[in-house]
């Protein structure tokens, strides 16, 4: 008599942060779920706790993945960012724990570099100042020099990281705008792609000593930790602005607001943040600043391709196929 033949436990899943209910569907038909409905914020030993017992993670920048939480969730096998950045995984950590990391790149590119050029129009504009006084019931009357600020089309912009993003603002700016485009990367794009862009190389004090607006769109890493700082702030012109979609970090936040403060630069465009959700007091203070609380892959579409995208590498490692968009490569 032959023994009955039993189904393989599925994998546990713990779902980080609050996702699109349908995107929990897709998930449980393959997994055994853990899902944070509440969208609560853990800390680190809350997150090592209900990870402790769980094979497989959907995680977001929120998210810190370190050795100190590895060395608690020894079930772990892959954490899937729903996110093009993946700073928040100690990724030799994860190496060293055979851990798999995902990322979400290329279903997000365009939708951020259109939120990209409108934090940068908003910011040469005045949008947000002149708003501010329009409600606050101070527009009495039409003035010429009423919230002038700065020309858009016909500038020149510069574009510190050349990936995905950096490459469809710089199309945006010289096709749609006329815009003289140069941009500064780790390393310089082909000749047919600088073309596609209508970009050139320069060398970053190049670039921040003549671009009229300056846009950030590099990934944060150690050796990008304050790229803008006192002494590049000060090689931009004073009517120049300065925008951040990137990560927070990359700025040193209070040396941008004391450029601000005392005019240094014209203004500042910025929806990320160093310790975000905390935004450094002197740029809440500044009237020269846009603010969006990190929202430039924020459409309906967009997000829920990045968590389907996210999903779909877990789905696709433990049916034994390999994530789809790694971002390391362990050994075990």
């Amino acid at each position: 008599m032959s023994g009955v033949q039993q189904t393989p436990p599925r994998p546990r899943i713990l779902v980080a942060r609050a996702v699109f209910p349908e995107v929990l569907a897709h998930l449980a038909q393959h997994f055994e779920l853990e899902s944070n409905e509440d969208d609560a914020v853990w800390s680190g030993p809350e997150l090592a706790q209900r990870l402790a017992d769980k094979d497989g993670a959907l995680t977001t920048a929120t998210e810190r993945i370190d050795a100190a939480l590895l060395a608690a969730c020894p079930r772990l096998r892959i954490v899937a960012n729903m996110a093009v950045g993946f700073n928040n995984f100690d990724l030799p950590a994860l190496d060293a724990a055979g851990v798999w990391a995902t990322n979400t790149p290329d279903v997000l590119t365009e939708t951020t570099a259109d939120f990209g050029f409108a934090l940068l129009m908003a910011t040469a504009r005045r949008v947000t100042e002149a708003e501010h006084y329009l409600r606050a019931g101070h527009w009495k009357k039409w003035h010429y020099a009423q919230f002038a600020g700065a020309e858009v089309h016909g500038s020149r912009l510069g574009i510190i990281g050349m990936g995905r993003i950096g490459q469809g603002i710089a199309r945006r700016a010289a096709h749609g705008f006329g815009m003289d485009v140069l941009y500064h990367n780790r390393s310089r794009l082909a000749p047919e792609l600088e073309a596609a862009c209508g970009a050139r190389y320069a060398t970053k004090e190049e670039l921040l000593q003549s671009a009229d607006h300056v846009v950030l769109v590099l990934p944060y890493t150690a050796e990008s930790h304050h790229c803008i700082g006192a002494p590049e702030l000060a090689l931009m012109k004073p009517t120049a602005t300065l925008v951040n979609i990137a990560r927070g970090g990359i700025v040193d936040d209070a040396a941008l607001a004391a450029a601000l403060r005392e005019g240094r630069i014209a203004a500042a465009g910025l929806d990320v943040f160093e310790g975000e959700p905390q935004v450094h007091p002197g740029l809440l203070a500044a009237r020269n600043v846009v603010l969006t609380p990190h929202i430039a892959s924020a459409t309906v579409p967009t997000r829920r391709a990045m968590a389907r995208l996210a999903a779909d590498n877990l789905i696709a490692f433990f049916a034994g196929r390999g994530p789809l968009t790694p971002v390391n490569a362990p050994r075990s």
